[in-house]
Parts: structure tokens; C-alpha cells; sequence
């Protein structure tokens, strides 16, 4: 006996189709199952809620030309396509009225064979794919009752109606929509023409089908493209967004780099000279000495941490450099440099030249540094001036240069300067400014402001002395 869930195979049956015991259904392939979802989806598009409220909204007006009209004009420039729409349903009423319906006679039929070619032109405005079923059936009306010529069941007013209808609704939907409206449209051609009798009525199908196809397949591919740049724009977009946030988080974990270097080596400097000063003090107070011992474990204990937290934004490949980072003293090693590379470049100085926090010192060598980098690479030939201001709230920085000489070449930077200096000025809650100039050079203006140091009282370990209250 066999299990009735037990899967055998047929010997008809190839190796790649099976077939379960009790079930009797033939496993389908992928081709097979792309097909039936390819059709479900058309017939979806084409008989699921068809006669769905869709009005066709109006037209921008921020083109080239619309912009530049008038107010009221280009208010009244959003509705052109509607008027368009009414003006082709105006000209198949017209070839509408070269045909007559029969069994009706007199000026009825006249105007009824307008009116059923232009009804679905006007219906496309609110109801698309409910008035391409209309001018499928104004064919068979016209093309079962009217007397016409070899066209049956074309007639001069259903073919440029059905034509209209066709490229409106096209326009309004997706590709796949217009590959079944031309489907429906050759095949109901082709049945109107049998049922009338006509021997030319797969010829004449044929004929309508290659026609109707060319339209539509030049709308599709016009269709296709505008939804590939759509598509492409929209990455784009979104690969900038990703870049910029790249680049910023980049930026900050440069910072985060050289600041670690920084703090650590200031608290290692406290360190030492807490371990160091009871020393230097003859027969020093066991409270002193316990304070010096608390404030070196404090150091310690803070250098571990920061060498812990900071210490995860380094790349595996990252060396601290040998040399102290740099300050705006190193600012002449950096002008020499660039002047060097070919840049004549100018540094002025205002202002009453005292030390800054070394935070402060190493993002405004660096925001300098990548100022004059992005003269070097996008204005080549031109000067550039460095300006920097010792004002009583903060240090002010202004990096201008003026028109380029010479075309610039491929930037082999990233592009993102800018964001890091930004990054860098808003760390430190300062602002920042980078526009071009009116003499077509580029300024990039920043003020970092700076707290007054606060008098410090001194204890003179050297000489031994106590100064407490």
C-alpha cells in the first residue's frame, strides 16, 4: 500500500514536474506563474472598478514658459490639457457626423453618431479606463447598425475617437494598461468584422491593430522613460542625503580623533604633575598629599574612559600622529605649503594674538586648511586671503579668493568640505557662512566664540609655600 501523502512520479511525467498522491496538481513553472500574475494584474487594471472617479488633475505651472505669464493667465494655463481633451472630443463629434445609424433616420441619427464618438473623449477627463469601454462599445454600435465602407467597423469618426481615447488613457496609466487596451481593440475589430459578414475583417483588424500599436508604443516609451527619471532623480536625491550624512558622520569622527589626542594628552599631562608635586614640597600635609593622590586617580580614571569611548572611531589603520595637532601657530608652515602648490595666498592678522583653547586652535587650523584646499582644486589662478580676527567673544576666520584664471579640472576631493567645516563650527556653537562673492570668488566667513579665561589663584610648589586660608 502506498501513503496517500506520498509523493510519486509518473512515467510520463519529465524530471521536472511531480505530482502529489491525492492531489492531482501538476506543479506549474515560473514562466507559468508569471504569465497568470501579468494577467490577473491586467485584468485588474481593466475591469476592477473601472468606472473609478479619477479626474485628471491640472497642469503645473512651473515650467519654462508657464512661470513667465501672468497671474490670471497662469492660473488659466493648469486647465490646458482639459481644454485639449474637449477640443479633440469636438473634432470625432464632427467625423462622427459623416455616419448615420440604422433604422433611425432623419436628423436623430445625425446627431446620436456624434454624440457616441464624443461622449468617451470627454469621459476620459474623470473616468479613464471606464471611457475606453465606452468606445469599445460606440465600435460595436457603429459598427453593427452603421453603413459605412470597406472600414467596418471603422468608421472616420470611431477611429480617431477610439485614437484619442487611447493616447489619453495611455498617458494617464501605466504601459501595461495600454498593451491590454490594444489587445481588446484588435480582437473587437476583428469579432465586429465577422459577425457583419465582412471577408477582409482579420485584414482590416490587423491593419487597425499595427496602426493603434505604433501610437501606443511610442506613448509607452515615452511613458517608461519619464518614470525611469522620475525613479533615477528620486535615487539621486536620496544618494545625496546618504553622502551628505556620510560625509558627516565622517567629519565627526575625525573630529572625535583629534580631539581624543588632544584631551589625552592634557590629562596625562595632569596625571604627572599630580604624582609629581608632593614631591616637590618638603614635609607636605598628609592632606595635601591625599589630594594630589585623588586628583592623579581622577586623571587616570578619566584618560581610561576617554581612551575607551573615544578610542572605538578609529579605524584599525589609524596611527595618532608623533607630532602635538596643529594650531593656528602652525598656520605659516600651511600658507608656505600651499604657496608651494601655487597658490599666492595672504594671511592678516587683528586683534590682540593670545592663546585659545586648543579645540579652538585645531578646528580653525583645519577649517583654513580645507578653505585653501577648495581654492586649490576649483579656483585655479586665483589669490586668496586669509583673514583672522582676535575680537573680545571668540575668534573670528574669513577665507576668501577671487574669480579662477584657468578652468578647473576634475575635483579629486569628495565635495564635502563645506558639511565638515560646518560640522566643525557647530560643534564648537559658532556660525558659519560660505557663498560666492559678487566678483565671482567664493568667501567662507566663521566666528567661534570663545569664553574669557577666568583668573586662576597659583600654588607656587617650587618654593614650598602654602597659600591657604
Amino acid at each position: 500500500m502506498v501513503d496517500v501523502n506520498e509523493t510519486t512520479t509518473s512515467p510520463r511525467q519529465g524530471s521536472g514536474s511531480s505530482t502529489v498522491a491525492g492531489g492531482g496538481a501538476a506543479e506549474r513553472t515560473p514562466e507559468f506563474r508569471l504569465a497568470m500574475d501579468a494577467y490577473g494584474g491586467l485584468c485588474k487594471d481593466l475591469l476592477h472598478d473601472a468606472f473609478a472617479y479619477r479626474p485628471l488633475p491640472p497642469m503645473r505651472t512651473d515650467g519654462v514658459i508657464t512661470r513667465r505669464l501672468p497671474g490670471r493667465i497662469r492660473e488659466a494655463a493648469a486647465w490646458t490639457p482639459h481644454a485639449v481633451v474637449c477640443f479633440f472630443a469636438f473634432l470625432a463629434m464632427l467625423f462622427g457626423y459623416t455616419g448615420s445609424l440604422s433604422g433611425i433616420g432623419g436628423g436623430l441619427a445625425f446627431m446620436l453618431s456624434g454624440l457616441f464618438v464624443a461622449v468617451p473623449v470627454i469621459v476620459t477627463l474623470v473616468r479613464p479606463i471606464g471611457a475606453f469601454w465606452l468606445s469599445c462599445a460606440a465600435i460595436v454600435i457603429t459598427g453593427l447598425m452603421g453603413y459605412h465602407g470597406s472600414m467596418t467597423p471603422w468608421t472616420p469618426g470611431s477611429v480617431f475617437m477610439h485614437l484619442t481615447v487611447l493616447v489619453v488613457v495611455a498617458l494617464r496609466t501605466r504601459p501595461r494598461v495600454a498593451l491590454g487596451m490594444w489587445g481588446v481593440t484588435f480582437a473587437l475589430g476583428v469579432m465586429v468584422g465577422v459577425v457583419r459578414g465582412r471577408s477582409d475583417a482579420f485584414g482590416t483588424g490587423v491593419q487597425m491593430a499595427i496602426f493603434y500599436g505604433m501610437v501606443l508604443l511610442v506613448i509607452s516609451v515615452v511613458h517608461i522613460r519619464k518614470d525611469a527619471e522620475r525613479q533615477v532623480s528620486a535615487e539621486k536625491s536620496v544618494t545625496a542625503v546618504e553622502r551628505d550624512r556620510r560625509t558627516v558622520l565622517e567629519e565627526r569622527t575625525n573630529i572625535a580623533r583629534e580631539l581624543h589626542d588632544v584631551v589625552a594628552h592634557h590629562m596625562s599631562v595632569v596625571a604627572i604633575q599630580a604624582e609629581a608635586a608632593p614631591y616637590r614640597v618638603e614635609n607636605p600635609p598628609p592632606e595635601l598629599a591625599q589630594a594630589f593622590a585623588t586628583i592623579r586617580e581622577n586623571a587616570v580614571s578619566a584618560l581610561t574612559e576617554l581612551r575607551r569611548v573615544l578610542g572605538v572611531v578609529r579605524a584599525e589603520d589609524y596611527e595618532a600622529p608623533d607630532a602635538p595637532q596643529p594650531t593656528l601657530a602652525d598656520l605659516d608652515g600651511l600658507l608656505a605649503n600651499v604657496r608651494e602648490a601655487g597658490l599666492d595666498v595672504e594671511k592678516v592678522v587683528t586683534g590682540a594674538v593670545r592663546e585659545l583653547p586648543q579645540g579652538v586652535e585645531l578646528s580653525a587650523y583645519r577649517i583654513i586648511q580645507e578653505a585653501l584646499s577648495n581654492t586649490l582644486r576649483h579656483a585655479p589662478g586665483a589669490a586668496a586671503r586669509v583673514e583672522i580676527g582676535y575680537v573680545l567673544g571668540g575668534l573670528g576666520l574669513r577665507v576668501i579668493n577671487g574669480r579662477p584664471t584657468t578652468e578647473a579640472g576634475p575635483s579629486q576631493g569628495s565635495g564635502h568640505g563645506i558639511t565638515g567645516m560646518a560640522e566643525r563650527v557647530a560643534m564648537l556653537g559658532g556660525a558659519m557662512t560660505a557663498e560666492r562673492t559678487a566678483e565671482g570668488g567664493y568667501e567662507v566667513t566663521v566666528f567661534i566664540p570663545v569664553a574669557p579665561a577666568e583668573p586662576e589663584s597659583t600654588v607656587d610648589l617650587a618654593k614650598g609655600t602654602d597659600e591657604r586660608a
